[in-house]
């Protein structure tokens, strides 16, 4: 095999690899005997066919597969020996086509920046720190009170708590809103909070007119941002039942042994998982925001940032569309989100190549245990993660990136932020 490099701009780099002709023929002639002895066609005993026929149905086939195999494997060879570090799959050339004994072909592609060695030991790293109290037990208690409450009908009218159904409809100057039948609790916002104000004090039956501005994020585009009249028949005021902290109830989660102490011992468990996992990823933002503060001007692979903004774009496009809501944003409107992304990743690869940080099994196991755990099916999630090389690929990426940052702040100069457990769970 011989190889030559042509540098394009400062990442582009542009690799020409020639293969033995003989090589090539070689291994389609032995595909090919393999198949004659394996494939099974009508008119021929099983391990009877004859390789001119396997050549007539399946070489063009064969002889793909043979040069894709061929040109993976010889591209990882040569940037191995050229220690090129790529930082996107490669664009091929090639005609296929031998020429003086040998198979020519060209890849394009870009790599990832050489940074020189990072020094974390400057840094300043606040490293957030929570605990779960009695207090957040009791309170997530009464969230999953809150989750199994039941709704009674009433005929007074409708206050804070209630759940209302109604129909309405909307008219205003370039709106023409169809009635139509929704529902929402008093107080949530879920709808709209001005609307809500509106419904209260109103029993079922009951209709009025009322003046209405919707906020600029309504579920409903045509209203977004606009003011409107809007008519409002009330279908259903139904007022809320918690249920008591009892035996059965405590059942209802799984638990029929330990009464209170092993209900309020496993909401402390979930509680201390979850506030792991924030913290955790906490520290990662905390960790990215300094590396990327300390190494402002890295250059970086433009198709890198390009794939991201791609991909932050379909993941907006996908969630405007399952809102209901119109997207117009051009895939260049996520280009700086993307260029931040792609650095964040680049220095955090950096920081593990350099210091040998590798994922550890036994902590994406953990973390695989804990996202199958959220689903009914928690055995399905799993072998559906070891089937898949690319969410196995994710998983890995993700408990990699906190060993980094765990790694960064224990070389830094960090010092403790002390939060509480609300605070800690904030979105980051």
């Amino acid at each position: 095999m011989q190889v030559s490099i042509e540098n394009v701009g400062n990442l582009g780099r542009k690799l020409t690899v020639r293969i033995p002709a003989d090589s090539y023929e070689s291994q389609v002639k032995s595909r090919l005997a393999e198949a004659s002895r394996t494939v099974r066609l009508k008119g021929f005993r099983p391990g009877k066919v004859p390789t001119k026929i396997i050549e007539q149905r399946f070489g063009a086939q064969i002889r793909g597969e043979t040069m894709s195999e061929l040109v993976r494997n010889s591209f990882q060879q040569a940037v191995s020996e050229q220690k090129l570090r790529p930082a996107l799959s490669p664009s091929i050339s090639t005609t296929g086509e031998p020429v003086n004994g040998q198979i020519e072909y060209t890849a394009t592609f870009e790599v990832l920046p050489e940074l020189g060695k990072l020094d974390v030991a400057t840094l300043a790293v606040s490293k957030p720190v929570a605990n779960v109290g009695d207090a957040d037990v009791d309170g997530m208690i009464e969230t999953l009170r809150q989750q199994r409450r039941t709704w009674t009908p009433v005929e007074r009218g409708a206050q804070a708590g209630d759940m209302v159904l109604f129909e309405f409809a909307a008219t205003g100057e370039g709106i023409e809103q169809a009635r139509e039948r929704v529902g929402t609790i008093l107080g949530s916002g879920a709808m709209s909070r001005e609307l809500e104000d509106k419904l209260g004090g109103h029993a079922t039956g009951e209709e009025f007119d009322a003046d209405v501005t919707f906020p600029a994020d309504f579920r409903m585009a045509a209203l977004a941002g606009k003011h409107a009249k809007v008519s409002v028949k009330i279908v259903r005021v139904q007022e809320a039942k918690l249920p008591d902290i009892d035996d059965a109830f405590i059942a209802s989660f799984g638990i029929g042994d330990g009464g209170m102490d092993k209900f309020r011992a496993d909401v402390r468990a979930n509680l201390e998982r979850e506030l792991k996992g924030m913290l955790a990823a906490r520290l990662k933002n905390e960790v990215i925001q300094k590396l990327m503060d300390a190494h402002p001007g890295i250059e970086l692979p433009q198709g890198m940032i390009e794939a991201e903004a791609r991909a932050l774009h379909q993941q907006a496009q996908a969630q405007a569309q399952q809102q209901g809501q119109q997207f117009a944003l051009e895939v260049s409107a996520f280009t700086d989100m993307a260029r931040r992304r792609v650095s964040a990743g680049v220095l955090i690869g950096e920081l593990a190549r350099q210091n040998d940080i590798r994922p550890d099994s036994r902590r994406v196991a953990e973390m695989l245990a804990t996202i199958a755990s959220t689903y009914e099916e928690p055995t399905q999630v799993v072998e559906l993660y070891q089937r898949d090389p690319q969410l196995m690929q994710s998983l890995q990426n993700r408990v990699m990136e906190d060993q980094v940052a765990e790694w960064v702040a224990a070389h830094a100069q960090t010092s403790e932020q002390q939060l509480t457990f609300a605070e800690a769970m904030r979105p980051v």
